[in-house]
Order: C-alpha cells, then sequence, then structure tokens
C-alpha cells in the first residue's frame, strides 16, 4: 500500500502557493493508519526507548499510536499555556515572529529515552525546538520519526545535524 497516495494535497492553504499535506483522509483509512503507524514504529520495535514525545495536534494522534504499540509512555509537547500543570518551555524562532512549546515538569527523567515523533517535518523549527526542549529537561532523543518530509526546507538536515536519527515514510519534492 502507498500511503503517500491517502494523503489530501489542499492547494493554497494556508496561504497562496503553499499546499498543505492533509493527512486526516490517511488517518481515516484503517489498513494505511495501521500501516503508518508499524512503519514509524518498525525501526525502534526492541530498542530501548522510555516515552515518545509528540508534538501538537497530529503528533499526538501518531505518537499515541506509537508509544502504545511500543508498550511505552506518551509526552505531549503542547504550545504555550496548554497544559494545566508545572512546565518547562522552549522559545523558538520562525518565519515571521516566535513561538513557544513546553512540556510538564515530569514528563522526563535524567537519562529517559525519547522518541520523536510528528506527521510532518517542513523547516523543523519545532521539531528542534522539541529536542531542545526534551534536552533540557534532561532526555536523551533517540531517534524523531515522520509520516512526510518536505526536503526543499531542510528541516531533517537540521535534525540530523542535532545528532537526532530521522526517519521519514515519504516526501513531497518542491514544498
Amino acid at each position: 500500500m502507498d500511503i503517500k497516495t491517502l494523503i489530501r494535497s489542499i492547494p493554497d492553504y494556508p496561504k497562496a502557493g503553499v499546499i498543505f499535506r492533509d493527512i486526516t483522509t490517511l488517518l481515516q483509512h484503517p489498513a494505511g493508519f495501521r500501516k503508518t503507524v508499524d512503519d514509524l514504529v518498525q525501526p525502534f520495535a526492541g530498542n530501548q526507548i522510555d516515552a515518545v514525545a509528540g508534538i501538537e495536534a497530529r503528533g499526538f494522534i501518531l505518537g499515541g499510536a506509537v508509544a502504545h504499540q511500543l508498550s511505552i509512555g506518551f509526552i505531549a509537547v503542547r504550545k504555550k499555556g496548554k497544559l494545566p500543570w508545572q512546565t518547562i518551555s522552549k522559545h523558538y524562532d520562525l518565519e515571521y515572529g516566535t513561538d513557544e512549546i513546553e512540556i510538564h515538569t515530569d514528563s522526563v527523567k535524567s537519562g529517559d529515552r525519547v522518541l520523536l515523533v510528528d506527521d510532518l517535518i517542513a523547516t523543523g523549527g519545532t521539531a528542534c525546538a522539541t529536542v531542545a526542549l526534551l534536552r533540557d529537561a534532561g532526555a536523551l532523543v533517540v531517534g524523531a520519526s515522520f509520516v512526510i518530509d518536505l526536503p526543499d526546507l531542510g528541516g531533517k538536515e537540521k535534525l540530523e545535524a542535532m545528532d537526532v536519527p530521522t526517519r521519514t515514510l515519504i516526501a513531497f519534492e518542491g514544498d
């Protein structure tokens, strides 16, 4: 099964010239969703991993499923102000402005081995900030898995430059 055919491409969203890669159609397809989760899990099955960190919001869906398959815990990485308890946070730069992500202070123990999961890697800003945040909390980020890579935007290379082995299942060139 080619999961790429299950992803809807929406031109000019959220702005003109951008092609949005919508995974909701993939998530709605039982066999496609199962294959995607299995393919995200496969290289890490049997490795010593303590938790999966998923980036809001589609990373929650995929990361939760991966954590379930690996029988390990899940860490919610959220935008500032969304978590109800004590947090640590990381500011990062966007193309126009800044943003901030956070995790609960008790999400990670020093030395925990964490796998980062999200739906898409583009410029890598949020993913790199997440790696930095997890490391600040004492985690060892053992890898990152994404369904989609937009290789022309260079995010995967930025993560690998941070010594994070990065796996992607499919790529859309030119986006």
